[in-house]
């Protein structure tokens, strides 16, 4: 019987060989010919023969090695445990489970190799019109527990989405509907939409007053990732299990907050820069700098009162040396981290000065932004649906992670407020306008 190491190796040839044809075409930028497509198709089902053999090799060898495992009769006296020996992990409802995400990703591999046996702690679903009773088709869940430490380090990471308002959906609603004021200005009979209070001398009659609502309609968006994964990646669930846990809990932080920011609405959240509740402050005349104080004294001016408390200042990069500047006769505007602020980041007008990449080019909308998070509504439902799948990337032997998170959001605002007294509207979410 050849060993193991053995059939492995005639298998990596099956499968150089295929991918030489491949390539060969796309270098060529052509179609494959009928004769490499009964080829690739002849060592296509070869490699699945050696993984047929290679499978039933290692099962054997994994019963064999439980059989030497069995525990001793009861009559024999049961010998003490090493405390330091790993224990498979068992919920509250006595489920087994999987200590680790890459543990279960490495399951979800050996399960969707041709004759293996599935790991019964993984939890199948079949997709619509795929066959049910293979896994391979309907995918593997990851363990809820891993998927929700994912989605919050996605929080986390995310500088925008950790401070949003969040509400999670129910199993069965794809979207929210929600009542909201509709109120556009703070003049008399207008402030909550349409109520409105007489003094008794005022008038001899009191007119009925109401307030006035709008609806909020959120629908869940798609956010999806993919992660390819090699067999050498996966002999090592650690290194898996530490590059999936980082880097898509750092990617989905990043395109949050790049919605939340600038997001269209149309397939995808609706970010503040693209909304009607935005305030944009128009340049000085015969501005020629990038950004002025008076840039800045407006800014903080057209802010909803209410919001100061809890704003910050969201600036490109390239925008914080340009603050160093600015004066007002010889005192500073911005302060530094540390030293006077004797804060961990700098400050204008007493509020956080907070650098984020998603924010525009200088000299663009929004590369300046002063907002106050928590004026920004998100929905979700269910955390992050992940799935795995073998097929995608065969014959250059890797697996597809591929996970999904359905969320949505927009401003809690669809329009700025025009004040009780005075002509300039605010809101919680100014920019300084395009100065290029």
């Amino acid at each position: 019987m050849k060993s193991i190491k053995e059939l492995k190796a005639r298998r990596e040839d099956c499968r150089l060989k295929a991918v030489s044809i491949i390539e060969k075409a796309e270098k060529e930028d052509r179609f494959l010919t009928e004769e490499e497509n009964r080829e690739l198709t002849k060592l296509e089902n070869e490699i699945r023969g050696w993984d047929t053999q290679i499978i039933r090799l290692e099962v054997f060898k994994e019963d064999k090695a439980d059989d030497e495992k069995k525990p001793a009769p009861a009559d024999e006296e049961e010998k003490p445990t090493n405390p330091e020996t790993p224990k498979e992990e068992v919920g509250k409802d006595n489920e087994r489970k999987f200590r680790s995400l890459g543990e279960q990703m490495m399951a979800v591999y050996r399960a969707s190799q041709p004759g293996a046996r599935v790991d019964a702690r993984l939890t199948t679903r079949s997709a619509s019109g795929l066959n049910e009773t293979n896994p391979t088709d309907g995918g593997f869940l990851v363990q809820k527990d891993f998927v929700g430490d994912l989605l919050k380090r996605a929080y986390e990471t995310g500088i925008l989405a950790s401070k949003v308002k969040k509400i999670p959906l129910s199993t069965n609603a794809n979207g929210i509907k929600i009542n909201a004021l509709d109120e556009e200005s703070r003049a008399n009979g207008a402030r909550w939409g349409g109520i409105q209070t007489y003094w008794e001398s005022e008038a001899d009659q009191i007119t009925g007053s109401k307030p006035k609502f709008r609806q909020m309609d959120l629908s869940l968006k798609k956010l999806t990732g993919l992660c390819y994964v090699t067999d050498e990646l996966l002999q090592d669930s650690a290194a898996l299990e530490n590059v999936i846990r980082e880097g898509f809990a750092e990617e989905f932080g990043f395109k949050l907050d790049d919605a939340i920011l600038s997001g269209t609405g149309a397939g995808q959240p609706l970010g503040i820069l693209k909304s009607g509740s935005l305030v944009k402050v128009e340049k000085e005349q015969g501005q020629t700098d990038k950004i002025t104080v008076e840039n800045l004294v407006k800014m903080w001016s057209r802010l909803w009162s209410r919001s100061r408390a809890n704003s910050v200042w969201y600036i490109n990069p390239e925008i914080e040396p340009l603050l160093y500047t600015l004066k007002v006769g010889d005192r500073p505007v911005y302060i530094p981290a540390g030293g006077l602020s004797e804060q961990p980041y700098g400050t204008l007008f007493g509020r956080p000065v907070i650098t984020l990449e998603q924010c525009s080019e200088v000299g663009e909308i929004g590369d300046i932004i002063l907002a106050d998070i928590g004026q920004y509504l998100l929905i979700d439902k269910g955390g992050i649906n992940a799935t795995s799948s073998i097929h995608v990337r065969f014959l250059y032997d890797e697996n597809v992670f591929r996970f999904i998170y359905r969320v949505d959001g927009q401003p809690v605002w669809s329009k700025a407020l025009q004040p009780y007294k005075g002509s300039a509207t605010v809101s919680p979410f100014v920019a300084l306008a395009k100065r290029n």
